[in-house]
C-alpha cells in the first residue's frame, strides 16, 4: 500500500524542497521501505530540454531518456534509485496530452476545463507506474501563491480526499528569516504562506522552517499556534556547510520519526548515517586540495553544471582531497591569456553545451592541456572540441569543425540522422528541437587494455547521452595513426563514444554524461580517476 507525501514550498523559491525530498527519501529507504520520488513542475514548457541553463539550470537525463528537472539528480544521488520518465511532469506536458485527446474527440464534446480535466491528469501522474512502493514523495515546484502552481495544489487536495487522509501527508517548507537590524527571527512569512495554503484547502501536517540559525522554542510555538500544527511537527533546517549534512540534520530533527508517527508505522531497521558522516568529514576537513578548471559557457550559474560539480566532489571524496572548482567563462579565455588563467590548475574539464559561443576558448584550453600534459576530461561537447583541436593542430586540417557551428567547415563533427537503441533504428528530426536528441542510456564497448578499460574494469558500459552531433567515424584511422585512440565505440562500431591520447598521462573525452550516474556514496570511476590524476599532477 503506497503512502503519498506532498512537499510544497512558500515565501521564496530555492529553499531546498528537492534536497528535503531526497533526504527524507534516503531516511525512509534506509529504514527498510521502498521509496519513489517525483517532481511536478509548473512551467508550460513540455520539458526543460529547450530551456537555457541560465533560465532553468541543468537538464538532468534519466536512463530511459527523459530530459528533466535537476531535482531528480538530487533524488538519484541521495537514494541511489534511478528516476524514470514517469517521475517528472510539467504543465506543458499535461496540457499537451489533454489537447491531443481533445483533438481526437476523446472528451466526447464536453467542455475541457482545469477542473476536472487538468487536475485528473495530475492525479493520474501521481498514481502511475507504482508497483509495490511504500512511499511516493511528490515535490511541487514553485511556491504557494504562484498562479502556475494552483492546478497542482488543487489536484493534491482532491487526491488526499480520494485516497484518504491516512494515506497522504502534506509537508510545507518555508523561510524563517533573521533580521539583523532588529536581531529577531520572524515567523510572519511562514504564517502568511501557510494561510495561503490553507485558503485553497490544504492544511500542512509538517512545517519545515529554513533558517540561517536555530529557531527558539518560543518562535516554534508561535508557528505551531498560528499554523495549526503540533509543535513536534514544526521542524527547523538550519543552513548546512555541505548538502551531504542534510540527511543527518533531518534525522536529528526527527523528520523521519514524525512521518512514521503520522502513518502509524515503525522503522523496519536502524538508519545508517555513518557513510554521510564520513563524507561530511572528508568534504569539510580535507587539508589537501586540487584545483580543477571548469571551462564552459554557463559558469556564472552554479546550477547549470549541478551534477558535474557534485561528481567532481565525489571524485575528491574517493581520493580524500577537497576539489576547488575554478570556473572560467570560455568566452573570455583568449590564447594569450591561457597560461595565466590555467597555471594554478591541476586538471581541466570541458563540459557539455550547445552553440558556437565560447568554442574557440575551449579549443585553446584543450590545446594547452594536451601540450602541457595536464589531466583533461572532455564531456559530450567537450569531447567534440577535443576532436576539432586535434584535427586542426595535429592532423593539420585547418578548417576542421562541427557542422553544428559552421556549415562550410571540414566536418569532423556532424549531425547524426539515425542510430540504434536496443536493436531498434531511431531516426532524428530537424523539425523539432525538444526531445529529438540521442537521449538516455546507451551501451559502449571498451578497447582492451586502454586507459578507459582500466578505469571502468569492464568490457562494456552503459552511460547516459544528450546530443545530436557525433564524431565523424570516417577519419578514425587518421586520428589513431597520430595517437588519438578511439577507446570506446557503440556496439555496431559506427559511433565513437570515448577518445584518449596515447602519449599523455590522462587525456579522455567521452560523448556521454558520466556525471548523471555519480553518487556521493559510490563516486563514478571516471571522476575518481580524473581527480586522482590531478592529485598527482
Amino acid at each position: 500500500m503506497a503512502r503519498y507525501i506532498f512537499v510544497t514550498g512558500g515565501v521564496v523559491s530555492s529553499l531546498g524542497k528537492g534536497l528535503t525530498s531526497a533526504s527524507l527519501a534516503y531516511l525512509l529507504k534506509s529504514q527498510g521501505y521502498k521509496v519513489r520520488v517525483r517532481k511536478m513542475d509548473p512551467y508550460i514548457n513540455v520539458d526543460p530540454g529547450t530551456m537555457s541553463p541560465f533560465q532553468h539550470g541543468e537538464v538532468f537525463v534519466t536512463d530511459d531518456g527523459a530530459e528533466t528537472d535537476l531535482d531528480l539528480g538530487h533524488y538519484e544521488r541521495f537514494t541511489n534509485i534511478s528516476a524514470k520518465q514517469t517521475d517528472n511532469i510539467t504543465t506543458g506536458k499535461i496540457y499537451s496530452d489533454i489537447i491531443k485527446k481533445e483533438r481526437k474527440g476523446y472528451y466526447l464534446g464536453k467542455t475541457v476545463q482545469v477542473i476536472p480535466h487538468v487536475t485528473d491528469r495530475i492525479k493520474e501522474f501521481i498514481k502511475c507506474d507504482i508497483s509495490n512502493e511504500d512511499f511516493v514523495i511528490c515535490e511541487i515546484g514553485g511556491t504557494v501563491g504562484d498562479i502556475e502552481s494552483l492546478p497542482f495544489l488543487e489536484a493534491i487536495r482532491q487526491f488526499s480526499n480520494e485516497v484518504g487522509k491516512s494515506k497522504t501527508l502534506f509537508i510545507h517548507l518555508t523561510l524563517v528569516p533573521f533580521l539583523k537590524s532588529s536581531d529577531e527571527i520572524k515567523t510572519k512569512p511562514t504564517q502568511h504562506s501557510v494561510k495561503e495554503l490553507r485558503s485553497i484547502g490544504i492544511q500542512p501536517d509538517i512545517i519545515i522552517c529554513r533558517s540561517q540559525q536555530s529557531i527558539p522554542i518560543s518562535q516554534r510555538k508561535k508557528i505551531s499556534l498560528f499554523c495549526n500544527v503540533e509543535i513536534s511537527n514544526v521542524i527547523e533546517t538550519v543552513d548546512v556547510k555541505t548538502i551531504y549534512e542534510a540527511p543527518i540534520s533531518f534525522f536529528n530533527e526527527k523528520l523521519d520519526r514524525q512521518v512514521f508517527k503520522y502513518f502509524k508505522i515503525k522503522p523496519k531497521k536502524k538508519v545508517n548515517l555513518l557513510p554521510w558522516k564520513k563524507i561530511t568529514k572528508t568534504v569539510l576537513n580535507s587539508k589537501k586540495y586540487v584545483n580543477i578548471a571548469i571551462i564552459g559557457k554557463y559558469v556564472n550559474l552554479k546550477d547549470a553544471y549541478k551534477s558535474l560539480d557534485e561528481a567532481l566532489i565525489h571524485g575528491g571524496i574517493q581520493n580524500k582531497v577537497k576539489v576547488n572548482l575554478v570556473r572560467i567563462e570560455s568566452d573570455n579565455l583568449k590564447k594569450n591569456k591561457i597560461q595565466e588563467k590555467l597555471k594554478k590548475v591541476s586538471g581541466i574539464l570541458i563540459p557539455g553545451g550547445f552553440g558556437k559561443r565560447g568554442t574557440e576558448g575551449k579549443i585553446a584550453a584543450i590545446s594547452y592541456a594536451r601540450k602541457k600534459k595536464i589531466p583533461f576530461l572532455g564531456i559530450c561537447f567537450g569531447m567534440q572540441m577535443a576532436i576539432i583541436e586535434f584535427s586542426r593542430n595535429v592532423l593539420n586540417i585547418k578548417k576542421a569543425g562541427s557542422s553544428e557551428l559552421d556549415k562550410n567547415c571540414f566536418p569532423v563533427i556532424g549531425l547524426i540522422s539515425e542510430w540504434t537503441k536496443n536493436g531498434k533504428l531511431i531516426k532524428g528530426t530537424s523539425k523539432d528541437l525538444g526531445g529529438t536528441m540521442r537521449l538516455g542510456s546507451y551501451e559502449a564497448k571498451l578497447k582492451h587494455n586502454s586507459l578507459i578499460n582500466k578505469i571502468y574494469k569492464s568490457k562494456t558500459i552503459n552511460e547516459r547521452h544528450r546530443h545530436r552531433y557525433e564524431v565523424n567515424n570516417n577519419y578514425k584511422n587518421q586520428f589513431e595513426k597520430k595517437g588519438l585512440i578511439f577507446s570506446g565505440m557503440s556496439p555496431d562500431n559506427k559511433l565513437p563514444e570515448i577518445i584518449e591520447l596515447k602519449n599523455h598521462p590522462w587525456f579522455i573525452g567521452v560523448q556521454f554524461h558520466p556525471e548523471f550516474k555519480s553518487r556521493p556514496l559510490s563516486p563514478h570511476p571516471l571522476f575518481s580517476s580524473f581527480i586522482k590524476a590531478a592529485k598527482f599532477y
